[in-house]
This record gives C-alpha cells, sequence and structure tokens, in this order.
C-alpha cells in the first residue's frame, strides 16, 4: 500500500490497539447553549435542527444500547472488535460533572470499547469539567474534539458561534493544561473566507501543536440558515478541485505530528444542497493524496512559513 504523505489517524489507532478500532458516535441528550436558553440564539449557521454529525444516530435509546447496536454493523461490515464511544451530536459536557460521569461510565462499560471522544464547545469546559476529562484521559484512551470552524473573530461572528477565538484558546489551554488530547475541528470554504484566511487557520493550529485536526468541507443543508442564503445565492461554494487544492496547502502548514482525523466529509443525501460533489467521498480523498503526490509535498513540509 503507497505510504500515506500525512500523519493518518486511523494508522495511529492501529499501532496504538494492534489493529483497527472504529468509532461509534452515540447521542447522550445533550443541548447546545448556542440554541434557546439565555443566548436566545437559534444556533450556528451551518448547522441543522438535529446537530452537526447527528445522521443515523438513534436518539431516545441508551448509551450503551446505542453502542452495542453500533457495534453489530461493526462486526458485521468489519469483523470490529474494538470500538471508541465518540459522544458526537451537540455539546457533550454541557451537563453537570457528575451526569457526564454517569453517561462516560455507561459507554466505558460496553464490552469492546477501548475509549472516548467526546465532542463539544470552548464555551462548554468549566473547571470542574475538564478536571473530570482528566479522570478519564488518566483511566482509558480518551480524545476530547473541540469545534472551532475559524480563528478569525469575523467569521465567527458570521456563523453566529456565540464564542471568539479567545474562548477557544482558553478551553484548549485548560485542556492541554491537563494532558489531554485535543483534535479541533475546522471548516474549509465558509463565506468571507478567502485562501489567506483559511491558511492562517491552519498556521495557527500548527503554532499551538494541536494533537488531531478534523478537516471539514463547508456543507450547505436544507433547513439551515445557510441554506437559505445559499437558496438566495448568497453563498459561493468551492469546486472539488478547489478544495482539493486547498486542503494540501493546508496540510503542508499544519505540525507534522499532528494527527488527522479527517479530510472531508459527506453530508447527509436527504439534506444536503451542495456541493453534491461531496458525496463521492472516496473520490475527494483519492484526490487529495493524488495532489500531494504531484506536488511531492507532505504534511508540515510548509509549517512555520507563510504565503
Amino acid at each position: 500500500m503507497q505510504q500515506k504523505r500525512y500523519n493518518l489517524f486511523s494508522e495511529h489507532l492501529k499501532g496504538r490497539f494492534g489493529g483497527r478500532v472504529h468509532k461509534i458516535s452515540v447521542d447522550a441528550g445533550f443541548a447546545c447553549p448556542n440554541r434557546g436558553g439565555t443566548r436566545d440564539l437559534p444556533g450556528c449557521l451551518f448547522c441543522d435542527p438535529g446537530g452537526s454529525g447527528a445522521v443515523g444516530i438513534e436518539r431516545g435509546v441508551p448509551v450503551a444500547g446505542q453502542i452495542e447496536r453500533g457495534k453489530e454493523v461493526m462486526v458485521r461490515k468489519y469483523k470490529a472488535g474494538s470500538f471508541l464511544a465518540y459522544f458526537q451530536p451537540f455539546s457533550n459536557t454541557n451537563a453537570p460533572a457528575e451526569r457526564l460521569r454517569v453517561l462516560y461510565d455507561e459507554a466505558l462499560a460496553v464490552p469492546g470499547v477501548v475509549g472516548l471522544a467526546v465532542g463539544t464547545r470552548p464555551d462548554c469546559l468549566p473547571g470542574d469539567v475538564l478536571d473530570l476529562l482528566a479522570e478519564y484521559h488518566r483511566r482509558t484512551y480518551f480524545w476530547l474534539e473541540l469545534g472551532l470552524q475559524s480563528v478569525h473573530g469575523s467569521t465567527l461572528a458570521r456563523l453566529r458561534r456565540g464564542h471568539d477565538y479567545g474562548t477557544f484558546l482558553d478551553a484548549y489551554e485548560g485542556a492541554r493544561r491537563r494532558g489531554l488530547r485535543v483534535c479541533v475541528h475546522v471548516i474549509i470554504g465558509l463565506p468571507g473566507e478567502g485562501r489567506e484566511e483559511m491558511l492562517a487557520t491552519a498556521e495557527e493550529m500548527a503554532r499551538l501543536r494541536v494533537d488531531g485536526i478534523k478537516i471539514h468541507l463547508l456543507h450547505v443543508l436544507d433547513g439551515t440558515p445557510l441554506g437559505d442564503i445559499y437558496r438566495e445565492g448568497g453563498v459561493e461554494i468551492l469546486g472539488q478541485q478547489e478544495y482539493v487544492s486547498l486542503v494540501a496547502d493546508f496540510l503542508e502548514r499544519l505540525h507534522p505530528d499532528t494527527l488527522i482525523h479527517r479530510l472531508t466529509g459527506d453530508g447527509p443525501r436527504d439534506l444536503l444542497l451542495a456541493p453534491l460533489w461531496s458525496l463521492n467521498k472516496w473520490e475527494v480523498l483519492n484526490a487529495i493524496d493524488a495532489e500531494l503526490e504531484f506536488r511531492g509535498s507532505v504534511q508540515g513540509c510548509r509549517a512555520g512559513r507563510s504565503g
């Protein structure tokens, strides 16, 4: 098999556990502080009503039951034996620490679960919750997945994120002080950002030496404010080759040790308005590999160099 030109998270897991480890997404019923509540906000511009990444998750089923059902699928399709429980939709630290402990322990008690990944927002990580996550880091294999999207304050305001970059830095630094592995989520193709702004996010992630990163393509989904803007012609969508080129630029500027958890994504078919080319996920991933090979470049080869 051809050697990848970037630091694959899946290969890291194989080295750590001696074989493939599959993530199983679970919905533990958390809410998002950016929707209603004390802020009276409608949520992020791009997020669908079910919560980002909620496709295929069975709501209303206990955490252990969701994992068991997910295991059945993974065993049937991949002969899988090891799993990470991934608390994915909405803000999975948006509850008192003791409530979080009950849910996380329930997931870890399922046979075959070798660790946890918890997705959340930077403004849902008070000190006692970070202390709790540090306990799990010591007990098991643990990742904190932290949604950022962009380092630019104007972009975060445009997206209606409800927090600024300083809030992210506070959360990130608090997590790192406690030794947590942090995977940062960013989006390429956000409204109002050109190549320079997108690559500035990559350069900042390199400066921070983030442990992991998920690079998302901007999806326009039906039922979202972004979808309404798109229908009015107010959103410019990247073409496939433009996205591939930007991802290669991004990878070149990251720190070489950062683990790449994701390079693209495929939105739910029944909601996706654009870009439809994103449904061909493996074609996109193969194109990214081909672009890096054509350039003769690898992850981190331009780290610390602007332009």
